[in-house]
């Protein structure tokens, strides 16, 4: 099943309240591919969507998810699935498990395991394999690329 085919089965099609959350350190590389994604949306274009910048503390944010009332949550980081740099994969709870996927040292299970139970979201990270998360090192070309192409697939299922 194609990433689109599977965020708009994520999305469903009735109302809905989503937040898009740019996970990551813009400082360390290919980890700030979130909020890349998220720049490169215009944040007036989709209606009931919050786009929300929360660096590599997520769970100082949940706030503003309860605030906004989400339905559904779509996490955008850096995610080590030992693919090839810029592949994309969505990832929920379930997949996820024990392991270490997210670059960040506080699991992202804890905090989308609040979300789910807390707000009775549904939740899913769209990952993006970093090339390297080396500090000062900007995005690498093949993660910069997987940006734009992220943004714009958003931009047309939700648009």
């Amino acid at each position: 099943m194609s990433l689109e085919s599977q965020l708009r089965e994520f999305l469903g099609t009735g109302e809905r309240k989503l937040a898009l959350v740019g996970v990551g350190e813009t400082l360390r590389g290919d980890d700030g591919v979130g909020e890349k994604i998220l720049d490169a949306l215009d944040a007036t274009a989709f209606k009931g969507v919050l786009l929300i910048r929360v660096g590599s503390v997520p769970e100082a944010y949940i706030g503003k998810l309860v605030e906004h009332g989400c339905t559904h949550v779509l996490l955008l980081d850096a995610a080590n699935f030992r693919g090839k740099p810029g592949e994309v994969r969505l990832i929920d709870s379930s997949m996820i498990g024990g392991q270490a996927v997210s670059t960040h040292s506080l699991p992202l299970t804890l905090f989308i395991t609040y979300i789910e139970k807390a707000l009775g979201a549904k939740v899913l990270l769209l990952g993006v394999q970093p090339k390297s998360i080396e500090f000062n090192a900007g995005l690498s070309p093949e993660v910069a690329k997987t940006a734009q192409e992220v943004a714009a697939l958003l931009t047309r299922i939700l648009g």
